[in-house]
């Protein structure tokens, strides 16, 4: 039988009957098996972990030793090209919010107006909304979007103006506001 150093749990009442802590000896190699485990559940996080990393970013992992399979398809030689600029779409229902920022007098009508005759029909008076901002000495032009998918529709917007920036926000509740700012010049002035 193993001898164990006396210690904190051999100190017990004298009337109590049982006298010492029950230890038994480890068994050899119990180390392996849990490091064993620890390395499989590794191993099965990281696989995991890149393929779900493949689904968000579209880009494949299966290069890897550990995730390629034998019926995978060959790589292409020539990847296929990315886009470098994205069209923008906007259903022309989709009513657009023209606010005027400054103090010259009917600037979101005809800001509106304009951007009918660019094919915004969304900020048509029968569709969107015209009206002064709350604060009107707005300096830059912004052109607020709430869904990621309308950036494309917001830059496109701030191009047909001649002016100003887009900024994805919540802060507005239809889906493209313009807010104009003292930078903004009507077409032909």
């Amino acid at each position: 039988m193993a001898n164990y150093p006396h210690d904190s749990f051999d100190n017990v009442p004298e009337d109590l009957l049982r006298v010492g802590a029950h230890r038994a000896p480890q068994k050899k190699g119990r180390g392996w098996i849990a490091f064993a485990w620890a390395a499989l559940a590794t191993v099965i996080l990281v696989v995991i972990g890149l393929s779900a990393l493949s689904g968000v970013t579209g880009r494949s992992y299966s290069s890897l030793p550990f995730l390629s399979s034998s019926s995978s398809a060959a790589p292409s030689a020539t990847p296929s090209p990315t886009p470098t600029t994205v069209a923008p779409k906007l259903d022309p229902t989709v009513p657009i919010t023209v606010l005027n920022g400054t103090l010259t007098t009917n600037l979101a009508n005809s800001a509106a107006d304009y951007l009918v005759s660019k094919g915004w029909t969304g900020a048509g008076p029968d569709v969107g909304a015209r009206a002064n901002a709350t604060d009107q000495h707005i300096a830059k032009t912004v052109v607020y979007y709430t869904a990621a998918a309308d950036e494309a529709a917001a830059r496109q917007i701030v191009k047909d103006l001649g002016t100003g920036t887009v900024l994805l926000s919540t802060a507005f509740p239809d889906r493209i506001t313009v807010v104009l700012g003292s930078d903004y010049k009507q077409p032909g002035s």
